[in-house]
């Protein structure tokens, strides 16, 4: 039997790994070359994530030894939010013209320098500066790898994005203790620096192995899964309203589970509950630790499970299960919240029911307007999260001036739903109608 191959337009058959700038010749590559394109885009995602989610360790110390407020520092966070995602457009069309890895070199290069400038970080301006240099560099990485995903695998294209921003999402569990010792043994700057070059090192040698995916990749099979049929250009997607509608829909997904989740400690303190033992199959953790501890693995672990199902069942099909649950998990969350026990399984339902927003809107965007320009557009999308975390302040604004957390989480709750309904009765009929016109000869 012989083993199923992969061509890759534009790579020279002689070297490993071939050029991204070569074209008009063709090489015959197993299918394992784009698991392992595939693999190396999530280790690269791992080494970026502690820039997000390891970020929190380094609050307090940074506070203690400038005594500058923590509003003051979290802007840096603000900062790397919006640069990480609102210049993915652009590092996305970097990726399209030119391939994936000199945009991931750069982007590894940022990331380490971003994190070695906050271990030298003597005032807020230069921790904001470094801040963005990070941020432009995360993002860089994340772009690439997520819209390089998407281009090796039309056929799977839910579980390869889900797979890669998984990197994202749980990646920094591993390397959560071993900062954590450093900050307390040798200083939070030493963790900046020495993390930083590591992490940034290690992008910067894996970017070498990363090669352009073929043109004529193999498209999905699926009578679920609808695929255009040509490439569309981002000034043509921008004129869509398919893209609207899913740039809508996303920041509603992400701006109403942030909003729930992202409060999770203060909502924990009112609910009197946060210090509560919680015994769920013989480990015992304080409620709230024990929630933001399942809060790493299933935000994780959702990313390539709804991207497989979506694989299986179809995009919308997906959102609407998923949107439709999270809304659920939010309500229920309020009202049976007082309960230790069910705080910290409904926070895990909720959690499982958000992340997979990673997956779905890239593939569902490149399935849309086909994978020539795949980066570009998932990276316009992408913009979304950081539309969404500027919402996400209105949920103290809407509970201080209420009162009480009611508010907060009957709008998550009902941003929610509706997402899942415009997935099945606006976003469903708009892209059908979409994909059959693409059918048609221009």
């Amino acid at each position: 039997m012989t083993r199923p191959t992969t061509t890759i337009a534009g790579s020279n058959p002689a070297m490993y790994p071939p050029s991204n700038s070569t074209h008009g010749v063709t090489a015959q590559r197993s299918e394992a070359y784009r698991w392992g394109q595939l693999l190396i885009g999530i280790v690269c995602m791992a080494m970026i994530a502690n820039l997000q989610y390891g970020w929190t360790l380094f609050v307090n110390p940074i506070a203690e030894k400038h005594g500058w407020s923590r509003a003051a520092i979290q802007v840096a966070f603000t900062i790397f939010v919006l640069t990480e995602t609102w210049l993915v457009p652009i590092e996305g069309y970097l990726v399209d013209r030119f391939g994936p890895r000199p945009v991931v070199l750069v982007g590894g290069v940022l990331c380490g320098l971003g994190w070695v400038m906050n271990s030298f970080a003597a005032s807020l301006p230069m921790l904001y500066f470094a801040a963005a240099v990070g941020g432009i560099g995360a993002g860089a990485v994340y772009g690439t790898c997520v819209g390089n995903a998407l281009k090796w695998f039309p056929d799977r294209r839910g579980l390869a994005a889900g797979m890669t921003a998984a990197g994202f999402g749980a990646g920094s569990a591993l390397t959560i203790i071993p900062i954590s010792v450093m900050i307390k043994t040798s200083g939070y700057e030493s963790a900046f620096l020495y993390f930083g070059i590591g992490q940034g090192v290690i992008v910067f040698a894996l970017a070498w192995l990363l090669t352009r995916a073929p043109d004529h990749a193999k498209a999905s099979n699926s009578r679920n899964i609808q695929q255009s049929q040509r490439d569309y250009a981002p000034s043509e997607v921008l004129r869509s309203p398919i893209f609207w509608v899913m740039y809508a829909m996303f920041v509603m997904v992400a701006a109403g589970g942030l909003m729930a989740t992202a409060q999770l400690a203060p909502i924990a303190q009112d609910f009197k509950i946060m210090d509560v033992p919680v015994n769920i199959m013989g480990l015992v953790l304080p409620a709230l630790t024990f929630a933001l501890a399942i809060d790493r693995v299933l935000n994780g672990l959702t990313r390539p499970f709804f991207g497989w199902v979506s694989d299986k069942i179809g995009r919308e099909q997906t959102m609407f299960v998923a949107f439709a649950l999270e809304a659920v998990g939010i309500l229920a969350l309020y009202h049976y919240g007082q309960n230790p026990i069910l705080f910290v399984l409904l926070t895990g339902m909720v959690f499982f029911a958000w992340g997979e927003i990673y997956s779905l809107f890239p593939s569902t965007c490149a399935d849309t307007f086909g994978s020539k320009y795949a980066a570009s557009n998932a990276g316009m999308l992408y913009t979304a999260k950081g539309t969404a975390s500027l919402l996400v302040p209105l949920s103290s604004v809407l509970a201080a001036s209420t009162g009480s957390w009611h508010a907060v989480f009957i709008v998550a709750s009902a941003v929610n739903a509706a997402a899942a309904l415009m997935a099945w009765f606006v976003l469903r009929p708009m892209r059908r109608k979409h994909i059959e016109k693409s059918r048609i000869p221009s």
